[in-house]
């Protein structure tokens, strides 16, 4: 790998992370230089664009890696099971960052005002996740609009416990959530 790769690749590793915890319109570029250590110009050199363009890049960088992980996890597993290790994934991660981290790409779908191309590439990734779990989910047996239906809810029920449970400081949304996600899934055809 390139420097030059690997230096922009730790600028959108960088920004997810700061987005994570502060959300796009909270973050400065000086805030993501502070937590990748890159010089300052590299920003620009990068994204010349600035921080809309960095955003764009940083919410469907994490929208790819949490399809990804989608994918694997409900290929490998049952969906009652497949649910619980996703919102594991979020949970672990917002008690880890003392319940600062949220979801990266959630940041990118409230930074309209900062980032269109961040909103976009959100919703791109959102439909991403949905189409990926309702697609399991027919193929063990939903209808095809049921599948749809329950997929929207689940990441919208996913990603709003997130975002409770970052207020409250506490995991328990999440764990509500995917009780009762576990329960509904237990109830599926197949």
């Amino acid at each position: 790998m390139d420097g030059g790769h690997s230096g922009r690749e730790r600028m959108v590793n960088g920004a997810i992370q700061v987005f994570r915890e502060r959300g796009v319109a909270g973050t400065s570029l000086t805030d993501i230089v502070e937590r990748t250590g890159a010089p300052r110009g590299s920003v620009y050199h990068y994204f010349p664009d600035g921080k809309a363009q960095l955003a764009e890049h940083a919410t469907d960088h994490a929208g790819r890696i949490m399809s990804a992980m989608i994918s694997s996890v409900l290929s490998a597993a049952e969906p009652a099971e497949a649910l619980d290790e996703i919102v594991s994934f979020f949970r672990e991660s917002l008690i880890d960052s003392g319940y600062d981290a949220g979801c990266p790409v959630a940041a990118g779908a409230l930074a309209a005002h900062e980032s269109e191309g961040a909103r976009e590439a959100a919703g791109e990734a959102f439909s991403s996740w949905e189409s990926t779990i309702a697609t399991a989910l027919w193929q063990r047996g939903l209808s095809k609009s049921r599948a749809e239906v329950v997929a929207t809810m689940v990441i919208s029920a996913i990603e709003g416990a997130l975002i409770v449970a970052k207020a409250q400081r506490s995991p328990r949304p999440l764990d509500r959530v995917a009780d009762e996600l576990r329960r509904y899934a237990a109830e599926l055809p197949g």
